[in-house]
């Protein structure tokens, strides 16, 4: 299993907040619904802010 850093966790956990708020929106602007969808978002803004994360599977 991959190793996350706490920062990359507080990403994830801030992201799925969202998405059960029903505030999170994709790339595009429309509503994400999907749990993996929102992991992913996560993930990417912790890689944005530099935090320790595994990189993306092709």
């Amino acid at each position: 299993m991959a190793k996350y850093s706490e920062k990359a966790s507080e990403k994830v956990e801030k992201t799925m907040h969202e998405m059960k708020e029903g505030k999170l929106k994709s790339g595009s602007g429309k509503k994400v619904t999907s749990k993996k969808q929102a992991v992913a978002i996560g993930l990417s803004e912790a890689r944005k802010a530099g935090a320790k994360v595994p990189k993306k599977k092709d």
